[in-house]
């Protein structure tokens, strides 16, 4: 999600097409220049939404919008998330949607191909949310994120951690989530001793899961600020710091363990969540977004908690960040997309589905409607994981969206040759690196 902006896209108007406007031009008005916040009109409209294979948030908001609006309608179509890494560039130059599902924005928003989302921002009231809601989706003139421009709107806030089985977490003596990553190691251990499986994390074809485990062994062992660091693409920031080394260091021993599945370098996400809510795995780390699916098919039996400290009590961090969405640069009803954006944010039957469908907390005005929500549910442990998180700042973007190409290229070969015994820790890390720095351009 970095990289070099180009100042003209920074300054593009909703309705123009990328490089038309000078940097130094004035941002301009919604709506026909009337500085009024947009709509979807009377007229018929079709958006065209370009979204995420297996997640079915966007697809319900989508409903439940042309209910409220008749004269919208969505024409959806779905690819899996290292597809829409690989394709988001030619998609939006080629066959530009209204709202794409976005794996990383700053390269993006360089090639001008994303709508400059500041006029809506301003005309909708989004700069007066919270500033950290919107911080991820910026980006400057030097293609650093966290401010310039808004690029993209996210659906709510994902949050990921570990879900556990709570009867097959009571087989091996496992009460309560434990506090300490030793706590965490011996509960694999009695899985393991068990004749459980301990983990049946996906990781194979284009996806590498094994980066939600080891993103979060990174922040059991050093700052979560330095991984934003490096997927901001700060001056001077390296994955190769010593933390990050013991982090990789102690997820090559969960493997030689045989704490994941043995086809776990051929075990796709469907899959994955498949097995584990066979009762075929007592761990999956994973995002809030299954929250709610979750405790519809496993409705008592799940449980959450983020990945613990090296010690108790000590801080812990987690992957948090938005469910990012954007409005191509060539979007024909780019004001509508907007509109819908807004309307996700704020409408009741909206935030309502985003915490019962997505299991997570809505983005949005501070003081915004919230559902009640069952205190047994998992979601309702996921929403709590959420707000303890924010309490820390121990928030982090995935390390997968640190530049376009980093997911596919970087992380996923490597964390599979460290399955097949082709690649240690360090040399992880170091091939990882010199694929940023060649994608950054440093």
């Amino acid at each position: 999600m970095l990289l070099a902006v180009a100042s003209a896209a920074g300054c593009s108007s909703p309705g123009s097409t990328a490089g038309e406007d000078a940097p130094d031009q004035e941002t301009p008005a919604v709506a026909g220049g009337t500085g009024e916040a947009p709509d979807c009109g009377t007229e018929p409209v079709t958006l065209d939404a370009y979204f995420e294979t297996g997640f079915p948030l966007p697809s319900v908001l989508a409903e439940e919008f042309s209910t409220q609006y008749p004269n919208v309608t969505f024409d959806i179509r779905e690819d899996q998330f290292a597809v829409l890494t690989q394709n988001a560039p030619r998609v939006l130059a080629d066959d530009p949607p209204d709202l794409m599902r976005l794996p990383q924005v700053s390269n993006l928003a360089e090639d001008g191909l994303l709508k400059n989302l500041d006029p809506y921002a301003e005309a909708f009231g989004w700069d007066e949310w919270p500033a950290s809601q919107l911080e991820q989706l910026r980006v400057d003139e030097e293609g650093r994120r966290g401010d310039g421009p808004l690029y993209a709107m996210g659906l709510n806030y994902s949050l990921t951690g570990v879900f556990y089985n709570k009867q097959l977490a009571e087989q091996i003596g496992m009460t309560e989530p434990p506090s300490t990553l030793a706590e965490l190691d011996a509960a694999l251990q009695a899985a393991k001793d068990a004749g459980l499986t301990p983990m049946a994390q996906f990781n194979g074809g284009a996806t590498g899961g094994l980066a939600f485990p080891l993103q979060a062994l990174m922040a059991s062992y050093g700052d979560p600020a330095e991984i934003n660091d490096w997927i901001f693409q700060s001056e001077g920031a390296t994955i190769q710091t010593p933390e990050n080394v013991e982090a990789a260091e102690h997820l090559q021993r969960w493997v030689d363990a045989g704490y994941f599945a043995d086809d776990v370098n051929s075990l796709d996400y469907a899959m994955m969540m498949s097995r584990f809510i066979g009762g075929e795995s007592v761990f999956i780390f994973n995002g809030d977004w299954e929250s709610g699916n979750l405790d519809e098919q496993m409705p008592g039996n799940v449980g959450f908690f983020l990945m613990p400290p090296l010690e108790e009590g000590g801080t812990f961090g987690a992957m948090s960040a938005p469910l990012t969405f954007g409005i191509a640069e060539g979007a024909e009803n780019a004001d509508c997309a907007a509109f819908f954006l807004d309307w996700v944010a704020t409408d009741e039957a909206a935030r309502t589905i985003g915490v019962e469908v997505g299991g997570s907390h809505p983005m949005g005005p501070a003081d915004a409607f919230m559902p009640e929500v069952d205190p047994d549910t998992v979601t309702a442990q996921t929403l709590e994981a959420g707000a303890a998180l924010g309490e820390q700042d121990g928030a982090m973007d995935f390390i997968a969206n640190a530049t376009g190409s980093i997911y596919a290229k970087g992380w996923t070969p490597n964390l599979q040759k460290l399955v097949a015994g082709e690649q240690d820790p360090e040399g992880l890390l170091a091939a990882v690196q010199a694929e940023y720095e060649t994608e950054a351009g440093n």
